[in-house]
């Protein structure tokens, strides 16, 4: 069985994450939605908040789950018994920090592969930290995320 991580804050999920994972799910065997807590980054959603809208909008693919984590990668990596870590790459701009990354997981854990895909193309401009500006601006997000995220946001913004 080949199984793969594919690690990230998900604050929130988007639909281009949503993309990779599902085309992802038609090259491995088994995908771990990896949520990292990232508590210095101060997410605007809990870990537990940004896993359940991960589950929502992943609940369609069998072969998806979603777990979160709070250490290092490569030893949750080895803690699931995966093959690999899965990488999104946007631009050419992501490749050099992707580049750094994945050889300092191959130095901490040789046996853990990295694998890279391209969004979409429609997707390829977007992040969670654009959807969060522009809905705590009250713009329209609903292109960008799922719905159970577009109301999720606009709950958190509300309430602030």
């Amino acid at each position: 069985m080949r199984k793969i991580v594919y690690p990230g804050t998900f604050d929130p999920i988007t639909n281009g994450h949503i993309d990779l994972v599902e085309r992802a799910s038609r090259l491995f065997d088994h995908i771990i939605v990896a949520i990292a807590s990232s508590q210095r980054k101060n997410p605007l959603f809990d870990l537990e908040e940004r896993q359940n809208l991960a589950r929502e909008a992943l609940g369609h693919l069998d072969n998806v789950e979603i777990q979160g984590f709070d250490y290092l990668l490569v030893n949750f990596v080895k803690d699931c018994q995966a093959d690999g870590i899965l990488r999104g790459l946007r631009a050419v701009s992501d490749f050099e920090y992707e580049f750094q990354l994945a050889n300092m997981n191959r130095a901490l854990a040789p046996d853990v592969e990295s694998v890279f895909l391209t969004p979409a193309e429609p997707f390829s401009y977007l992040s969670s930290s654009l959807v969060r500006e522009i809905s705590s601006l009250d713009g329209d997000v609903s292109n960008f995320v799922p719905t159970n995220v577009v109301n999720a946001l606009a709950n958190k913004f509300a309430a602030q």
